[in-house]
Formats: structure tokens, C-alpha cells, sequence
């Protein structure tokens, strides 16, 4: 199992620039208006690693009873996994999974 570090903190987001604010149940992740992230972590909430990449949304799979977006970082084109937050754009979702 990873480590969870709870890292919850607002930020800008690199990809569209809005503000992020905090998710105030478990550690912020990834822009809840274009679901961008970035790779930071080496285990969730972390913050130490250091490719600093943009992760880019590039399809949803069902997790259980909710969803996970499937990233590619756009730096190292490593590949990562986030579960979707309470506040994440519904249509921004929507548009992932039609474009795949």
C-alpha cells in the first residue's frame, strides 16, 4: 500500500490558471474545472517529485463506486491515476470520456 501524506493546499492551476481551492476531506490533487494535475508526488500528498510535469486527463475508468482519471504526464509520459473529487467539473468528465 503507498503512503498518504494529507496535502490539501490551494494553488493555480499550470493548465487553465484558475484558482484551486482546498478540497477540505482528503489532499487536493488535480484543477477541478480541467481536471489537469501535476506530477508532483511519488506517493499520494508527498510532494517530492521532481519531474514537475503537467498530468494530462486523457480518460475516466470506474473505481469501485465512483471514478478514477487516467493521467499521462506530459513531461516523462509516465502514466497515473487520481480518484475524481466531490467538485470536479461534471462536463469536463464527460468531454474526457467522449474524446478518447
Amino acid at each position: 500500500m503507498k503512503n498518504f501524506s494529507k496535502n490539501d493546499n490551494e494553488f493555480i492551476c499550470e493548465n487553465c490558471n484558475k484558482l484551486v481551492p482546498k478540497l477540505n476531506y482528503t489532499s487536493r490533487d488535480h484543477c477541478p474545472y480541467c481536471l489537469y494535475s501535476k506530477h508532483v508526488d511519488i506517493n499520494p500528498g508527498d510532494r517530492q517529485n521532481t519531474c514537475l510535469g503537467l498530468l494530462k486527463p486523457i480518460d475516466i475508468e470506474k473505481f469501485k463506486d465512483t471514478y478514477k482519471i487516467i493521467y499521462q504526464c506530459e513531461k516523462c509520459h509516465q502514466m497515473h491515476k487520481n480518484i475524481i473529487a466531490n467538485d470536479d467539473s461534471f462536463e469536463r468528465i464527460l468531454d474526457i470520456m467522449k474524446n478518447k
